[in-house]
């Protein structure tokens, strides 16, 4: 049915991110943003990994500096569950209340502050907010508290975003919470605190930031969606221009710096600086335009792992780190799509890899540009690597079609057959 004024096509888009703090040095300004905003106790949310580093303590010691008085949470779970959410909250719950929160460690850390904020800000349980058909999709009912993000790896962008990804368990599937209110108040993004992490970490890490970037710019356009009620409006909304120079400007720096990061990473400030800013401007651009199939498909791929352990990770549980998931079937993903937006292919293309010697067609300079850049960088050689043969695409496709709210975002619709021969297609990439 047609709007008031005659339109049934969307014209309005919406696009939202946190304040951000960029800099060497910027973790110990934490506490004296945090005290302008009236706090005085703050629950840090971290991971013993991170905790080992000794950055939590520095966060720690910044806000005593500025009177403000917190504990340190330590339990996150790398690749969050609902199990490990839940207790998350629980221990909010006992020990709170709280006047904010602060959020170190990679995307793990800062989803799961993201559940704990609307957890103890709000009735309600995990699942109620959960994205359908896997949760009821409940909006929260007001603010939430204001939420410190503090970034450790340049990957997931969750410190621009407003969603979390968690999985399931007992449905074996990744999925998320996804609504405005969930985006930090504040993102403190310091190069420093990456300096150290490991080549493998770096990569997998990096890999979130190029399909982040590249997923949005190839994204069902705004125009494309029917025209919603403001109330109705939901997060991500489709490629559109503001998203689209972040998205363009993410990948001119991987282009510069993801190789350095990788294999120099310890050395290179700059490189470590540009990741950065990379995950934070790509986040900036998915966390309004959306992600579509690569993220699909890498939800039931890390869901559903046996016994991959991945170098460079500290979990002694089989997982597939995100970055790692979500790359897997991008070059064939991108295969898929290509003529839905031929032009947006060819640029993130020629974006990602100037000097590309592919001698394929238009539509193999995508794919190429990705499996030239995981080759270099060592990620897996597609859902092979990571214990899956063609037997288990059957089991796969059903958590991929479960991921609605990133499928209604590609530019080409998938049938369940299309992500079986995705799937299939991407036991192997080269």
């Amino acid at each position: 049915m047609a709007d008031g004024d005659g339109r049934t096509d969307e014209t309005i888009f919406t696009w939202g991110a946190p304040a951000v703090k960029f800099g060497a040095g910027a973790a110990d300004e934490v506490g004296f943003e945090l005290a302008q905003r009236g706090a005085r106790r703050v629950l840090v949310v971290t991971d013993p990994g991170v905790v080992s580093t000794g950055v939590p303590r520095r966060i720690v010691d910044s806000l005593a500096r500025s009177g403000i008085e917190s504990e340190v949470f330590d339990g996150v779970h790398v690749e969050p569950t609902d199990d490990s959410i839940g207790k998350a909250a629980e221990y909010a719950r006992v020990q709170g209340p709280w006047d904010g929160f602060v959020a170190v460690g990679g995307g793990s850390a800062i989803d799961t502050a993201k559940a704990v904020n609307l957890l103890t800000s709000h009735p309600g349980e995990l699942m109620d907010y959960v994205n359908p058909p896997i949760g009821g999709g409940r909006s929260p009912a007001g603010p939430l508290k204001p939420l410190v993000a503090v970034p450790t790896t340049a990957g997931t962008g969750s410190e621009s975003t407003a969603m979390c990804v968690l999985d399931v368990l007992a449905m074996k599937v990744k999925t998320g919470i996804s609504h405005w209110r969930l985006r930090p108040t504040l993102a403190v993004v310091d190069p420093e605190l990456t300096m150290t992490l490991p080549p493998e970490v770096t990569a997998a890490s990096g890999m979130d930031i190029v399909c982040h970037a590249v997923e949005s710019y190839t994204a069902r356009p705004y125009t494309a969606f029917a025209r919603k009620a403001p109330e109705d409006r939901v997060t991500y909304c489709g490629a559109n221009p503001v998203s689209d120079l972040w998205c363009e400007k993410a990948m001119t720096l991987i282009a510069r710096s993801f190789r350095r990061a990788v294999h120099r990473g310890a050395d290179d400030v700059d490189a470590r600086s540009d990741m950065m800013l990379a995950a934070t401007f790509a986040g900036m651009g998915f966390g309004n335009a959306g992600v579509h199939l690569p993220h699909a498909n890498g939800y039931p791929i890390a869901g559903q792992v046996r016994d991959y352990r991945p170098a460079g990770y500290p979990s002694d549980e089989p997982i597939v780190p995100h970055g790692q998931a979500v790359s897997l079937t991008a070059p064939e993903s991108f295969r898929f799509s290509f003529d839905s937006a031929p032009e947006r292919h060819l640029r993130a293309a020629e974006l990602l890899d100037p000097r590309s010697d592919c001698h394929g067609g238009p539509r193999e300079q995508l794919p190429w540009a990705l499996v030239t850049l995981m080759r270099d960088i060592g990620i897996p050689n597609g859902i092979g690597a990571v214990g899956y043969t063609e037997d288990d695409v059957p089991d796969l496709v059903p958590g991929t079609m479960k991921q609605q709210r990133l499928l209604v975002t590609c530019p080409k619709t998938p049938t369940e057959d299309d992500v079986a021969e995705i799937l299939t297609r991407s036991v192997t990439n080269w």
